[in-house]
């Protein structure tokens, strides 16, 4: 059993390095001396981390997810939180629920592609740019304000809140997550128990012993002045999206 275990969070987290999405280096995870660094939860994250402006394959604290858990090659978490996902899908696993990453870490530059194509798609039918950004916000993070910018999260199987309710088709999934999750250091940060921010995400799933420190270095150095180099970002200060939207979690994920 052990050798199963290990086999498969090894397979997760050193996987195969073929096959990456075009512009992708085919980087090779660095390795560490135990003992020889800070633990990545008592650390001080630079801005430009939390703001998702870096390369993940450059990185030294992040690694490639790998088949079978990843649905797309150079996907990448940081080392800790691939290693506990690693962990939890193979229990998972071992109960009949198949864990697949549609989506974790994301750069500012990602992000940026994602949020400016539905601003320019939504552009005629909400000329105002505050109720556009609103709209955009329902779902998907302005750059520097998404948590996938940390290497801390994934999207898990679906991106459909209906998919996981149920009779839906990962009713399954999202139940074990519900019961067994918390056993691996995940919570899901947007439920429907929150006052403002995104709408609720089932699919989204955080390691909480690095994005609990994580969001709150980001609340004491990230302001909404800091949000530019995006079309719209002119709105970030007026809808206050630091405090309604980067802060605006489940307690459980604080």
């Amino acid at each position: 059993m052990f050798c199963r275990v290990f086999w498969t969070v090894s397979a997760l987290v050193y996987g195969s390095l073929v096959g990456c999405e075009l512009g992708a280096p085919p980087a090779t995870p660095k390795p560490r001396t135990l003992g020889a660094s800070v633990p990545e939860s008592r650390r001080a994250f630079p801005v430009v981390e939390l703001l998702g402006q870096f390369d993940p394959a450059e990185h030294p604290d992040f690694v490639r997810i790998a088949a079978p858990f990843a649905s797309k090659p150079c996907m990448y978490l940081r080392r800790e939180a691939a290693e506990a996902f690693a962990s939890m899908a193979a229990a998972a696993q071992r109960d009949g629920v198949a864990l697949r990453v549609l989506s974790a870490t994301r750069t500012f530059a990602h992000q940026k592609v994602i949020w400016e194509r539905k601003w320019r798609e939504r552009a005629a039918a909400m000329p105002d740019p505050v109720a556009r950004a609103r709209s955009i916000l329902e779902y998907s993070s302005m750059p520097g304000v998404s948590r996938h910018h940390w290497g801390t999260d994934v999207d898990l199987n679906a991106l459909e809140n209906s998919d996981f309710e149920p009779g839906g088709r990962h009713e399954k999934v999202y139940r074990w997550l519900q019961q067994h999750a918390h056993q691996f250091g995940f919570c899901q940060p947007y439920t429907s128990a929150r006052a403002t921010g995104y709408r609720e995400e089932k699919w989204h799933w955080s390691y909480r012993p690095l994005s609990g420190p994580m969001l709150r270095q980001y609340a004491a150095q990230v302001s909404d002045s800091l949000l530019t180099g995006f079309l719209g970002a002119e709105v970030a200060m007026s809808l206050q999206v630091i405090k309604h939207y980067a802060l605006e979690v489940d307690t459980s994920c604080q």
